[in-house]
Order: C-alpha cells, then structure tokens, then sequence
C-alpha cells in the first residue's frame, strides 16, 4: 500500500512522528516520500498519484482541486492532532475517510487539569502566594480536601471525559457535568458554579460559546474557589472575571488560556495577585506528540485490516466549527 505524508510544516511532523515510529511505518507501508510534503509537492511529483493512505498532523494543507486530483488514489487521511475543519471538508466531500487522534490529544489537557485541580482542593495557590509574601503559615484557611469535594466539569468532550474518568479513578470526589448541548442555559451553569470548589472549563470552541462564562458566575462561586481554564479564552468574559477576582481575593483563576493570547499590555489578569497564566501548555508538549502520531498509526491499521475507524470524522461533526480559526 502506497502512503504519503502532508505537511506543510515538516518540523511539526516530524516532532509527531518520531523517527521510531516513522521506522516502523515504512515496514508496514511503501512510502512516496520519508519527508513530509505540501500542497504544491504533490502536484509535481507523479508518484503522489499511487497514495492510497496519507499521514498528517498540525500543517496539514487545506488540499485545493487541483492538488486532489494529484491523488486519484488517496481514499483515507490519518491525522495525528485534534480539530480537523479547516481541510476536512474537501477530503469528506470526496468522499475520502478521515480519522483524527482528537482523544488522544485530549489526554494531556486532563493530566494538566487534575493535577490543577488536586492543588486547588488544597488551597495551594493561595496559601503559596500567601507564604512568599511573608504571611506565615495558615494565614489562608486550609482547603477542605478531595475527600467528598464537588469538582465541576463545563463541557463533555474528549478532554472532560478523560478527565471526569480520572477524577472517579484517583480521588473520591463528587463530578458535577453540564454537557456541552446545555452550556448556553445559563441557568444549568450557575449551580455548578454555586456548589463546586474547582470548577474547570473544557467547551468545544464552538461558535456562540463566546463570553459564556460571565462575571455572575463567578460571584456565586464558594469562598476560596478555584476557576481553571483549559478549553478557549473567548469563551470567558475575562472583564467580568478579572472585576470579580479584584473585588474576591479569595478566589482563584487559573489560565492557561486566554483572549488575546497573550493578553494585551493593559490587560488586568497580570496584575491580580489570584490570577496565574501560564503560555497554552496544557496539550501535547514534547514527548507526549508521540502520543498523537501513535495513535494515528494504530488508526491506519484497524484500517488496513478491515475494521472500523474508531476515531473516522464526518461532515456532520465538522459543520458546527467551520469559520473557526484553530492552529
């Protein structure tokens, strides 16, 4: 079976697919190229037109007409990343299969999330910014704990999933969820907001989620209540926030996300002394792309031998997030 890899960010790829893993998808697939190709590659070069697989991850080419007629063949796209979108389209229409390794790329943002989450049952933020400006020991009240704390989950995709799993597996913790389909009613949201001490937000960056979570919600949450967020940045509305954290020093938020990214000059979430930022790290960092390509190959061969794609996209799951920008 001929195979090609597209990518027009052929460092990217190569940061997915380790050359370990590439070793072993050369057994098993005779390969166009050992070197990830664009768009305008794969009009100039012939061979292209014997792929039947193709492997991608982040800078895979939104593939024009022309550019798929130069792979008459190609019937299956594995990528080895998450929203698929902004090329999807063109390849389904064509009715080419397309599987992406969205579930193994929310694993890493779970693990961020529940380490945060264990610390904020602590008070940990707070009793550390606390102790380093000299403030002694327990100055802040002592978390209550994991033991029978409410944590909150916003959303119920990959990332909330894996972690509500993790949560039920590691501590002995109340999960409330308000699944994505419900998230607009604010009237679900607030009493996750009210009886949760974590509440972690993980919505699908999809349109109309923008400034969701408002500055009412985060007046009603519990003293010394910690706000994490890992899924959009607009899906907050950071003035709301950043006035209500001014106005409750004992609440934390957590970001690591954020509207701009990185937030203007002026923007007051650097000045709160309860707000930590951290760059978007929360995903697959280092070896943990490997993960990803991984998972893309196991994908491929399911395919090889017949079976269903467990992770196969359709337009119906594109449609709600075209005209988003995602990296």
């Amino acid at each position: 079976m001929k195979a090609i890899f597209l990518s027009e960010r052929p460092a990217e790829f190569r940061r997915v697919f380790s050359p370990e893993l590439r070793e072993r998808m050369a057994a098993e697939v005779s390969l166009v190229s050992p070197e990830p190709m664009n768009g305008e590659q794969v009009v100039a070069c012939p061979c292209c037109r014997e792929a039947e697989v193709a492997f991608s991850t982040w800078g895979m080419p939104r593939l024009t007409p022309l550019q798929l007629e130069a792979l008459p063949n190609l019937k299956a796209v594995f990528y080895a990343a998450g929203a698929v979108h902004a090329f999807a389209r063109p390849l389904l229409e064509r009715g080419i299969l397309l599987s992406s390794a969205w579930r193994a790329n929310g694993v890493p943002v779970a693990e961020f999330a529940l380490a945060q989450i264990i610390l904020s049952l602590k008070n940990y933020f707070q009793d550390e910014a606390a102790f380093r400006s000299r403030g002694g020991f327990h100055r802040i009240p002592g978390g209550p704990g994991a033991y029978g704390e409410i944590v909150g989950l916003v959303g119920d995709g990959a990332v909330a999933t894996c972690l509500r799993g993790m949560l039920e597996r590691t501590l002995s913790v109340q999960v409330l969820q308000v699944p994505t389909a419900q998230a607009r009613d604010r009237q679900a949201l607030l009493p996750l907001f009210q009886k949760a001490y974590v509440v972690s937000n993980h919505l699908p960056d999809l349109p109309g989620t923008e400034n969701l979570l408002d500055g009412g919600l985060f007046q009603a949450m519990r003293p010394y209540a910690t706000f994490i967020n890992t899924g959009r940045g607009a899906q907050v509305d950071e003035a709301g926030l950043a006035q209500v954290l001014a106005e409750r020093p004992d609440l934390t938020a957590l970001l690591d996300v954020t509207f701009p990214e990185p937030p203007g000059d002026s923007s007051p979430l650097y000045r709160l002394p309860n707000v930590r930022l951290s760059s978007h790290l929360a995903g697959s960092l280092g070896q943990e792309t490997h993960r990803l390509g991984e998972a893309a190959f196991q994908e491929f061969l399911r395919y090889r031998q017949g079976l269903p794609l467990e992770n196969a996209v359709s337009l119906e799951d594109v449609a709600p997030f075209e005209g988003k920008e995602r990296s």
